[in-house]
């Protein structure tokens, strides 16, 4: 009996180091493409809150009377390079799709570490949008992969979108662009401000938009990409005409885009199917995008759907990365927490299902993406022709052929997607479209 115990315990022991180590967010594959390894830096991270004064209060409109006004107040998350090689940290009550489970995640990042200067300039900035609900830690393992590249990311907590104070969807549809370029602005504020840490390490001259779902939704908007007329009137969308503010043609629409955003990735971006976008509202978009998408995603759509943004936004150099057969969680949302494996009393599912796929791994997603966004990323915000390699690729990752050396060089007839071993881009797709000529 007493070997019996000990056994047990050691066991148990066993399964509780076990799950600990189920939460980090900076797992790398050993099959990872080259350019998912996190960068040379060690990065830090901060937690700050910011007030968007005098904005339009759409939970509380009423048809016919004046709008009310609000304070609206958003929670970001800020990593950065960061002195000195310490790596490691912890994220305390980070909420579950439940809204009411808080978990601990693990990451690279050390909590409140000393900002590193770049060695000229300043480095540049990336903004990270979350899905309906979500919140600023669904793409963590994204926004530290970038931050030891030399980027400083912000995510943010949308108000009235979060898992713990998810309100009427009309908020979302309104305030998801506009809360992108309130943060564009606030951090190019304390870029210069000398009592920030932000001070002097944050480029917002020079940024990137990254939205996954609705963020992705709202980083079509802020793009460029003016919704329709018959989106403004939807009974079940914004209250009050309030999304008119967004259609295409409109001067306060027209005003949106700014040029800071140099550049956008959106993961599954949601309102195609809805009839929110036209090709003539899609014309809008001019900067650089990289769609990222599952080809049977049924909440967003992608034939319908995802694709049809792609092909429409004919004035953006694009690139539409596909999954084969992965759904609306491709590649965007953090691995699933341990804890949401159980069923949630509250939802009565398990909120598992909210980040991972049928089908694709989700550290592998991550990874590919990490990838893609480096190349993409280091393109149009750092100038790095070298990328352009790891984007000019065969279309259909299966059609391309692996052929080496003895000594491991590549032979002429080699045409396998760049950064990937043998065999490891099989299921994927990378279109790209070139600006239409004016």
């Amino acid at each position: 009996m007493k070997t019996l115990l000990v056994a047990a315990l050691i066991v148990g022991a066993m399964g509780t180091s076990t799950m600990a180590q189920e939460n980090r967010i900076d797992r790398v594959r050993p099959d990872a493409p080259e350019l998912a390894a996190p960068g040379p830096h060690a990065i830090g991270v901060r937690t700050i809150e910011l007030l968007h004064e005098d904005q339009v209060d759409i939970l509380n409109v009423e048809a016919g009377k004046p709008h009310p006004r609000y304070d609206r107040p958003l929670t970001v998350e800020v990593w950065y390079p960061a002195e000195g090689d310490a790596v490691g940290g912890t994220y305390e009550g980070v909420f579950l799709r439940d809204g009411v489970t808080q978990v601990s995640l693990e990451g690279r990042a050390v909590r409140d570490g000393a900002p590193k200067k770049a060695e000229t300039g300043a480095w540049p900035l990336v903004v990270v949008s979350h899905g309906y609900p979500g919140n600023r830690f669904l793409l963590s393992h994204l926004a530290e992969n970038l931050a030891t590249k030399g980027y400083v990311v912000v995510s943010i907590d949308h108000t009235d979108s979060t898992y713990n104070d998810q309100a009427k969807f009309g908020s979302t549809l309104v305030n998801r662009s506009l809360d992108q370029i309130f943060v564009l602005d606030e951090i190019d504020r304390l870029s210069k401000d000398e009592a920030s840490f932000l001070n002097g390490i944050a480029d917002a001259s020079n940024a990137g938009l990254i939205g996954y779902s609705m963020g992705g939704y709202g980083a079509v908007i802020t793009a460029g990409g003016g919704v329709t007329e018959a989106s403004t009137k939807y009974e079940w969308g914004a209250p009050d005409g309030t999304l008119a503010i967004h259609q295409a043609g409109s001067p306060t629409h027209d005003a949106l885009p700014d040029p800071r955003y140099k550049a956008a990735i959106a993961f599954a971006p949601w309102g195609m199917e809805r009839g929110f976008w036209d090709a003539e509202g899609l014309k809008g978009i001019e900067i650089p995008m990289f769609f990222v998408a599952g080809s049977v995603d049924d909440v967003s759509g992608y034939e319908k759907g995802v694709k049809v943004i792609y092909e429409q936004a004919v004035n953006s150099d694009r690139y539409l990365l596909t999954f084969e057969n992965a759904n609306h969680n491709a590649a965007a949302p953090m691995p699933a927490p341990v804890e949401s494996w159980k069923v949630s009393e509250k939802l009565g599912w398990a909120p598992f299902d909210h980040y991972a796929d049928p089908v694709w791994d989700t550290v592998r997603m991550n990874n590919i993406a990490q990838h893609f966004a480096t190349a993409f990323l280091g393109k149009e915000l750092k100038g790095d022709e070298s990328m352009d390699a790891y984007l000019d690729l065969v279309e259909n990752a299966q059609d391309g052929v692996w052929a080496v050396n003895e000594d491991k060089s590549f032979k002429p007839e080699h045409t396998y997607w760049k950064g990937f071993g043998d065999r490891t881009a099989k299921g994927l797709n990378l279109m790209h479209a070139a600006p239409a000529a004016n």
